[in-house]
C-alpha cells in the first residue's frame, strides 16, 4: 500500500509547481477576461456585468472584452501575421531539419562534430537572437550589409527591417535558424529507428534513393515528424521574444504576432481585461496542439 502511493508523492512537487505557475495564472486570466481593469486607472478590476444593476437582459456586457476583440482590426491583423509566420517557419524549419538529418544521420567524425555544434543556436536565448539579428540587419554597419556588399551590392543598402515583407522574412529567418538544429537532432533520432534491412532490401530490388526515402524511410519516421511539426507549431504560435527584440511588431504592425499584441495591450495600454480576453484567442489553438502532442507521444493508439 505504501509503495503504491509513493510514486504520487514523488510527482507532487512537480504538480505543485505546474499548478502555481501555469494552471492558476490560466484560470486567473480567464476570470479577468470578463472584467475591466485599466492598470493606469485602478488598482483592482471591476465586473463588466452586475445582475443587481444590469439584469439578465444585459448579460452580454459580460462578454464586452471578447466582443471588442472580435471587432478589432488590429487583433485580426495579429492573427493573420501569426498564421503566416507559423506556416512559413514550420515548413522551412521542418524541411531544412529533415534534409540535414538525412545528411548527418550516417555518422562519422566530421558529422559527429557538426551534430554537436547544432545544439548551440537552440541553446541561445530568443531575446538574444532577436538583438543579434537586429544588429546584423542594421542598414549602416550590419553583418548582412557587409555580406551583400561583396556578393550582391544591390541588396547592401536595403533596409530589411523597414519594409513589411522583408521584415517578415527576417523574422522567419531568425526563427528558422533558431529551431532547425533542434529539429535536426530530433529527426536524427527518428532516423536511427528506421529498419536497415528494409532499406537494404529495397536497394537490392532496384529502388532509387528517392524511392527508398519515400516508401521506407518516410513512413517509418512519420510519428517523429508529426511530433516535430506539432512542437514547432506551438513554439511559433507563442513567438514573442524575437518579435519584440528584432522588429517590435513593425513596420506598421506588419510583424505584430498575437503574443506581441497581447503584451502591448496589457503592458503598454494597461488594459489587462482586454489583453486577457485576447490571450484566449491564442490559448484555444495551443490547447488543440497540446492535445495532439499528447496523443502522439503519450497515449496508446
Amino acid at each position: 500500500m505504501r509503495d503504491r502511493h509513493l510514486k504520487y508523492l514523488f510527482v507532487l512537487p512537480a504538480l505543485i509547481v505546474v499548478a502555481s505557475t501555469a494552471i492558476w495564472p490560466l484560470l486567473q486570466s480567464f476570470y479577468l477576461s470578463f472584467r475591466e481593469w485599466k492598470l493606469n486607472r485602478a488598482r483592482e478590476s471591476k465586473a463588466l456585468w452586475d445582475f443587481e444593476y444590469d439584469g439578465w437582459e444585459n448579460i452580454t456586457y459580460l462578454f464586452d472584452n471578447y466582443l471588442q476583440a472580435v471587432q478589432d482590426d488590429l487583433m485580426w491583423n495579429a492573427v493573420q501575421v501569426t498564421s503566416i509566420f507559423t506556416v512559413a517557419s514550420v515548413i522551412l524549419s521542418v524541411g531544412m531539419a529533415l534534409g540535414l538529418a538525412l545528411l548527418l544521420a550516417p555518422g562519422g567524425k566530421f558529422r559527429l562534430t557538426v551534430r554537436t555544434m547544432l545544439i548551440l543556436p537552440f541553446a541561445m536565448s530568443p531575446a538574444l537572437i532577436g538583438v543579434s539579428w537586429r544588429f546584423m540587419f542594421q542598414p549602416d554597419f550590419g553583418l548582412f550589409k557587409a555580406f551583400f556588399d561583396v556578393l550582391f551590392p544591390p541588396l547592401a543598402d536595403v533596409d530589411w527591417l523597414g519594409d513589411p515583407i522583408l521584415a517578415m522574412i527576417a523574422l522567419v529567418g531568425s526563427d528558422v535558424w533558431h529551431f532547425t538544429p533542434f529539429l535536426t537532432l530530433v529527426f536524427i533520432g527518428g532516423l536511427a529507428t528506421v529498419p536497415k534491412d528494409a532499406q537494404e532490401a529495397a536497394t537490392i530490388d532496384g529502388a532509387t534513393s528517392w524511392m527508398v526515402f519515400r516508401d521506407v524511410t518516410l513512413p517509418s519516421i512519420l510519428p517523429v515528424l508529426a511530433v516535430g511539426i506539432v512542437l514547432k507549431s506551438i513554439f511559433s504560435l507563442k513567438m514573442f521574444d524575437q518579435v519584440y527584440m528584432l522588429t517590435n511588431g513593425g513596420p506598421a504592425y506588419a510583424t505584430q504576432t498575437l503574443a506581441h499584441y497581447i503584451y502591448f495591450n496589457g503592458f503598454k495600454y494597461y488594459d489587462m481585461g482586454y489583453a486577457s480576453a485576447v490571450s484566449y484567442m491564442l490559448v484555444i489553438p495551443m490547447f488543440g496542439l497540446t492535445w495532439v502532442y499528447m496523443k502522439l507521444v503519450f497515449l496508446k493508439r
